[in-house]
């Protein structure tokens, strides 16, 4: 497998870090989380190589559009292409495009992707999966019809990030779960283990990308939070286990992320945020 696929392909997972929510115009910490409509675009560039790396730069950029509410469930358009150097003159482009649709109630989940290497489709996934009181059925159409039942307790994307918000804001900082995004082959379960850093003040770790001329952020507190992921049943219950690749970034209070950083082990990634369209939040109808 190329490093540019293994990217690509495990790329899916960003688009749901960046799905985040913005609390009502109420004091209480208790009150309703209301996800923003927004759209967002990150150029992305090799922040640091570890010993044996295969990758001499990185370049690219990530798109994607959040929509939807808690009555008609939650959308996502999201597509990033990255230009991985391995050195020597070798090149490889990856392009993944996702659409995914999560209920309202977090009971429902529907993702497509497809994931070309080289402008060569070399990954397709489609399905959908629901809870049920004693599994959370999966049924793949792509790359193969299958149906197979997994863990009852795993968290979809959104409901992911939703409880997130609700842990930074009661002062919590340690997270654990397994998730299901519908990644990879559609047959991937990941523990993972959130951690939640302290609230940063408006004038802490100033900025100079799209967040920073944002009206709508001003003066808005923010959290740095990674989200470690892990094989299923080789999960974080050891000090010395890796994970598969871990994400981390700035959340506000607002619902908006920046100063991305993917850390696939071997190299990182690093994302910033150079456009930001926040659209208006509709109410449930």
């Amino acid at each position: 497998m190329s490093v540019a696929y293994g990217v690509a392909s495990r790329a899916a997972f960003l688009a749901y870090a960046l799905i985040f929510a913005a609390p009502a115009s109420v004091s209480a910490q208790d009150r309703p989380i209301v996800l923003v409509p927004h759209r967002a675009i990150y150029d992305l560039a090799l922040g640091q190589t570890h010993e044996n790396a295969q990758v001499a730069g990185v370049r690219g950029r990530i798109l994607y559009d959040f929509g939807g509410d808690a009555c008609d469930g939650y959308t996502l358009q999201f597509r990033q292409v990255s230009e991985l150097d391995s050195g020597e003159g070798k090149i490889s482009t990856s392009d993944l495009r996702s659409t995914t649709w999560e209920g309202g109630d977090a009971k429902r989940f529907k993702f497509t992707s497809q994931n070309f290497v080289d402008q060569n489709l070399v990954d397709t996934v489609d399905g959908h999966a629901e809870h049920g009181g004693a599994a959370t059925a999966v049924d793949l159409a792509k790359p193969e019809h299958k149906v197979l039942d997994i863990d009852a307790a795993v968290v979809f994307p959104t409901q992911h990030m939703v409880r997130v918000i609700e842990a930074a804001r009661a002062g919590k900082t340690i997270l654990n779960f397994p998730v299901y995004d519908g990644s990879d082959t559609g047959e991937k379960v990941y523990d993972t283990l959130t951690v939640i850093g302290r609230k940063l003040g408006p004038d802490e770790r100033k900025h100079d990308d799209a967040a920073a001329t944002a009206p709508k952020l001003a003066g808005v507190t923010r959290w740095p939070v990674t989200i470690s992921y892990f094989e299923k049943g080789k999960g974080q219950k050891s000090t010395e286990q890796t994970p598969v690749y871990a994400i981390g970034f700035e959340l506000y209070e607002n619902g908006i992320s920046r100063a991305l950083s993917l850390d696939y082990n071997d190299f990182v990634v690093t994302g910033t945020l150079v456009s930001l369209d926040i659209k208006d939040a509709k109410p449930c109808k």
